[in-house]
C-alpha cells in the first residue's frame, strides 16, 4: 500500500526548509499579478455593472453618465491607495484593516473588520469560480448538469497549486494575469487611437435591442440612481486591500516591495477602469443578455481578429484566477488572528511548502460549501460580494484618521483630511451597497457576521482560560528523583514547559527510572527559552533535542522512536508518554490534541512501542480577566 507521505510529496513536491522562506517570497514582478487578479477582473466588469444600474432607467442615454459615476470611483481609489500605503508603512506585519482597528479602536471594531475581510475573501473565491464556470457553460451548454462538479474541480486545482508554495503558484497564475492586463492595455490604446483618428464609431443597436433592456422611465440622473450606479461600479475597488494584508509575503524590504506593488496595481486599475469607461461612453455600449460590454468593445475595436479571441480567453481565465487573491491574503490574516488567539492556533503554522496550509484548506472548504449550497450560481452569490470589503474600507479609513489625530506626526493635517473624507465616502458606500443588495440576500450578513464575531470572541476567551490553567505563574514545582525500580525505557514528549507537560513528566518519572524527555525543535528561539526554563526547574535529566527544519514534528518523533526501539533487548518494550488536554468537551477537539492524536496513530504500527495518554484538566478560573502571561509563551 502506497505511503501517505509519498502521495503527499507527489501532489505538493518536496518539502521546503525554514531557511528557504526568503526564496518563496514575492518579488514585484510576480507579486503584482498575484495581488492584481481579483482587482483587474473586477475592473473589467465594473463599467458593465454601472451600465446595468443605469440603462434600465435611462436607456441609451445611460452612456452619457458613465463618466459622472466613474470619476468619483477613481478619486476614491486614489484615497484608498494612499491610505493602504500608509497602513503598509505603519503596520509591517500585515493584517490591513484588522490591525488598524485593533490599535485604534479595540477588540470589537477589529473583529468586525476581520469578519468582513474573511467573508469577502471567501465570497471572492465562490463568485470568481462560479463566474468562470458560467463562461465555460456558455460555450459548452451540454456540461450544465456538471456545474457544481466543474466549480469544485476548479477550486481544487487552485487550492492544490497554492499548497505547492507561493513561488510556484505566483508563476503559474502570474502569466495569465499579465496576458489579460496586456490584452486590456492593447484594447484601450487601440480604441483611443481609433477614436481620435475617427476610425472608430459608436455601436449601432436595433430598436428591439434597446427596448429589451430599457424601461426609459427617467429622463435624467437622480441621486438614488447615481448612488446605485456608484455602488455597482465600486466593484472595481475590490482587491485593493489585498496588498496591505499580505505584506509578510513580499521579498525584503517587504514594506517597500508591497508599496511598489500597491502603486503599480493602482496605476493598472485606474488605466483599465478609466480607459474602459471612456471607450464605453465613446462607443455608446449598452449591456445585452447574450453579450458583455467588454466583448462588444473588443468586437468593435478588434473585429473578429486574433486579439478578440485572446481577450475573450484571458477574460475567462482571469475570472477564475481572481479567486487566487484570496489565497494570498486570507491565510496571512488568519495566521495573525491565530497569534492573537481569535481563531485556532493551527492557522499560524506553516505547512510543507512554507505556506499557511490550514488557511488555504479553510478557503477550499468554505468556498466549496457555498458553491454546493448556492448551486454555483453567480446571481445567488453576488449579493454577499463587496459588502464586507466596503465595511473594512470604512474601518481602515476611519482608523487611520484617528491615528493621525493621536500621533500628530508630520503631515497629519492633510493625511487626516484625506482619510476622514475617505471614511465618509466608504461609509456611505457601505450603506448604499448593503441596502441595494439587502433584499437579494445581503440580509443574511446580519446573521453571519455576528456569528463569526461571536466565535472569535469565544475562541479568545477559551485560550485565555486554557493559558491561565497551564501557566507556571504562581505554581511552585519541585522536582523529585525517580524512586522506581523499573528501568524500562520511556520517552516523554515535551513541547513547552507548563503544568500539563510537568504532570506528564512526573508520571513517567514515577513509573520508571529510565526517562528521556524529548523535544522536537521547530524554532531555535523557543528551544533556547525552553532549555532555560528546564534548567531553572533544576531537573537533572537533560532534554534530548532534535531539530526539524521542515516544521513536521511527527516524522522526527517516529524516527527517534524507531532508533530506540531497535536498541531493545529480548522482550523489552518502549513506552511513549503524551499529554492529552481535557477540560471543555468539544472545544478540546477543535483547539487541542490534534498533534497528540496523529503521533499516537503513527506509533500504533510499532510492535514494541506502547503509548500512554496522560490527561491534564486545566483549571477553570472564576475570573475571565486577562492572565498575566504572554500569549504563546507558556
Amino acid at each position: 500500500m502506497p505511503d501517505l507521505n509519498d502521495f503527499k510529496k507527489l501532489l505538493l513536491g518536496s518539502a521546503l526548509k525554514d531557511d528557504q522562506l526568503k526564496s518563496e517570497k514575492l518579488s514585484r514582478l510576480w507579486g503584482l499579478p498575484i495581488m492584481a487578479s481579483d482587482a483587474v477582473s473586477s475592473v473589467a466588469y465594473a463599467v458593465e455593472e454601472i451600465l446595468m444600474a443605469l440603462v434600465p432607467a435611462l436607456g441609451i442615454m445611460a452612456v452619457n453618465y458613465v463618466g459622472m459615476v466613474s470619476v468619483p470611483i477613481i478619486l476614491l481609489l486614489l484615497i484608498l491607495i494612499f491610505s493602504y500605503s500608509q497602513i503598509i508603512n505603519h503596520y509591517p506585519n500585515g493584517g490591513g484593516a484588522y490591525v488598524v482597528a485593533k490599535e485604534n479602536f479595540g477588540k470589537k471594531a477589529s473583529l468586525l473588520a476581520a469578519t468582513c475581510l474573511i467573508i469577502d475573501y471567501i465570497m471572492t473565491v465562490a463568485v470568481s469560480v462560479s463566474s468562470s464556470t458560467a463562461a465555460i457553460l456558455a460555450v459548452y451548454p451540454v456540461l450544465e448538469p456538471y456545474k457544481i462538479i466543474i466549480s469544485l474541480f476548479c477550486v481544487g486545482v487552485i487550492t492544490l497549486i497554492n499548497l505547492r508554495g507561493i513561488g510556484e503558484s505566483s508563476k503559474i497564475f502570474g502569466i495569465p494575469t499579465y496576458m489579460f492586463i496586456f490584452s486590456m492595455i492593447t484594447l484601450i490604446v487601440t480604441g483611443f487611437i481609433g477614436i481620435f483618428t475617427n476610425g472608430l464609431h459608436p455601436i449601432n443597436y436595433s430598436p428591439e435591442q434597446i427596448a429589451q433592456i430599457s424601461n426609459n422611465n427617467i429622463t435624467g440622473m437622480t441621486i438614488v440612481l447615481f448612488l446605485c450606479a456608484f455602488s455597482s461600479g465600486c466593484s472595481a475597488l475590490t482587491g485593493v486591500e489585498a496588498v496591505s494584508n499580505a505584506i509578510p509575503s513580499f521579498k525584503e524590504p517587504s514594506q517597500k516591495t508591497a508599496k511598489q506593488v500597491l502603486f503599480m496595481l493602482g496605476g493598472i486599475i485606474i488605466f483599465i477602469f478609466g480607459g474602459t469607461s471612456f471607450l464605453a461612453s465613446s462607443l455608446k455600449v449598452i449591456p445585452l443578455e447574450d453579450k458583455t460590454v467588454l466583448s462588444q468593445m473588443a468586437s468593435a475595436i478588434f473585429g473578429n481578429g486574433i486579439m478578440f479571441y485572446v481577450l475573450q480567453i484571458t477574460t475567462s481565465l482571469i475570472l477564475l484566477l481572481a479567486a487566487n487573491t484570496s489565497y494570498s491574503g486570507l491565510p496571512i490574516l488568519l495566521s495573525i488572528l491565530a497569534k492573537d488567539r481569535y481563531v485556532p492556533i493551527q492557522f499560524s503554522q506553516r505547512g510543507t511548502k512554507l505556506s499557511f496550509s490550514n488557511g488555504i484548506m479553510f478557503i477550499f472548504s468554505a468556498s466549496s460549501i457555498l458553491l454546493i449550497a448556492f448551486n454555483a450560481d453567480t446571481h445567488k452569490l453576488i449579493p454577499f460580494y463587496s459588502v464586507g470589503v466596503f465595511v473594512s474600507f470604512t474601518v481602515s479609513q476611519f482608523g487611520m484618521f484617528v491615528k493621525w489625530l493621536r500621533s500628530k506626526e508630520d503631515g497629519w493635517q492633510y493625511k487626516s483630511l484625506i482619510n476622514g473624507f475617505g471614511a465618509l465616502v466608504t461609509f456611505i458606500g457601505s450603506i448604499v451597497v448593503f441596502t441595494t443588495k439587502f433584499s437579494h440576500g445581503a440580509w443574511a450578513l446580519i446573521i453571519i457576521a455576528p456569528l463569526l464575531m461571536w466565535f472569535m470572541s469565544r475562541t479568545h476567551r477559551h485560550y485565555f482560560k486554557f493559558l491561565k490553567g497551564i501557566s507556571l505563574l504562581g505554581y511552585k514545582y519541585k522536582y523529585k528523583k525517580s524512586t522506581s525500580s523499573d528501568t524500562f525505557p520511556c520517552i516523554v514528549l515535551i513541547n513547552k514547559v507548563n503544568r500539563a507537560a510537568l504532570k506528564t513528566f512526573d508520571y513517567a518519572n514515577k513509573i520508571t527510572s529510565n526517562v528521556t524527555p524529548l523535544h522536537i525543535s521547530v524554532s531555535s528561539t523557543e528551544t533556547e527559552r525552553l532549555k532555560r526554563q528546564w534548567q531553572d526547574l533544576k531537573i537533572d535529566i537533560p532534554l534530548t533535542i532534535k531539530y526539524t527544519p521542515y516544521r513536521d514534528i511527527i516524522t522526527p518523533i517516529e524516527k527517534y522512536v524507531s532508533k530506540q526501539e531497535a536498541l531493545l533487548k529480548g522482550d523489552e518494550s518502549l513506552t511513549v508518554v503524551l499529554t492529552r488536554i481535557c477540560g471543555s468537551g468539544w472545544k478540546d477537539i477543535i483547539f487541542h490534541n490534534q498533534t497528540t492524536f496523529f503521533i499516537e496513530k503513527r506509533l500504533r504500527k510499532h510492535e514494541n512501542v506502547a503509548t500512554i495518554l496522560v490527561p491534564y484538566f486545566y483549571e477553570k478560573p472564576k475570573s475571565l480577566n486577562k492572565p498575566k502571561v504572554e500569549l504563546g509563551k507558556d
